[in-house]
């Protein structure tokens, strides 16, 4: 088999594996059963939807961003088996063709997650809330300190995953290794060896 082959079908791996827990996962479906609501609460519900935009944009790039960063993962580890004059190159050309994929894909996610938002979260919101507890909820979300909170929230997180990865990120890597070579033996292919340790550029490059 060859290097070519070997590293497509490495990578066509990782991603059927990483679609089965990304794209894959059915959601419950909306009730349809949901009382009709008054115009005061209806618009209510429509603007806490604008409200919810920017983190429904995040959850759809996330869920693009997460099968796709496995992929380049296990490609990552594949191009240790291209010659050293070629790797460059295929490496680029594989960043590239998954920054294309999520280019074209996250502007059509975006837009069916905001179209759908009325009759999934919308339909939640009109169940579980009140109309007052709604009014609640806009006047937390539009307030000063809601926004504030929503600034840093991104770098609470960021601080938190740094500390995580340096906790766990070791043992993550060894273990993650032993899985590409069980399913680079279960393809008939050759996979990195894990037993020697990762040089420095690569654990920069993640």
């Amino acid at each position: 088999m060859s290097l070519n082959k070997s590293l497509k079908m490495l990578a066509v791996a990782a991603l059927l594996c990483s679609a089965n827990l990304s794209f894959a996962q059915g959601a419950a479906p909306a009730s349809t059963a949901a009382q009709a609501s008054s115009p005061a609460k209806k618009e209510l519900i429509a603007k806490l939807l604008v409200l919810q935009q920017p983190g429904i944009e995040m959850l759809t790039r996330n869920i693009l961003q997460q099968p796709l960063a496995g992929l380049m993962q296990s490609a990552g580890g594949a191009l240790q088996q291209v010659p050293a004059d070629k790797r460059e190159a295929v490496g680029k050309a594989i960043e590239a063709d998954l920054k294309k994929f999520f280019d074209d894909n996250a502007p059509m996610m975006k837009e069916r997650a905001i179209k759908l938002s009325p009759t999934t979260i919308g339909v939640v919101l009109d169940e579980r809330f009140t109309e007052e507890e709604l009014k609640q909820v806009l006047a937390w979300l539009e307030s000063p300190v809601s926004k504030k909170f929503g600034q840093v929230n991104g770098e609470l997180q960021k601080v938190l995953t740094e500390k995580l990865m340096a906790d766990v990120g070791g043992t993550l890597d060894t273990r993650f290794k032993t899985l590409q070579q069980g399913v680079a033996k279960q393809l008939g292919v050759t996979a990195p060896k894990a037993a020697a340790p990762a040089p420095a550029a690569s654990a920069t490059k993640k």
